[in-house]
């Protein structure tokens, strides 16, 4: 019985790490990169951010970004 609860619990963590964080973007690119030999970094993984936010390398270090948003493009 133990040996089920034990593999039940295996499975279920298995599962948790694997969930979505719920953005199915992907970060812009970083065309820059700071001066810093070390910069700071506001979060490592996305479960690190609010909900909606991602955790991407920006010019100096990681932060919690939002969806960038789209630029209209008008055909003439």
């Amino acid at each position: 019985m133990k040996s089920v609860a034990a593999l039940l619990l295996v499975g279920m963590l298995i599962l948790w790490a694997e969930v979505p964080t719920g953005s199915a973007w992907s970060c812009p690119r970083v065309h820059f990169t700071c001066a810093l030999y070390n910069p700071p970094n506001q979060c490592f993984i996305d479960r690190h951010c609010p909900l909606f936010k991602k955790c991407c390398p920006t010019f100096c270090g990681r932060k919690c970004i939002s969806k960038p948003r789209r630029i209209p493009v008008s055909h003439v």
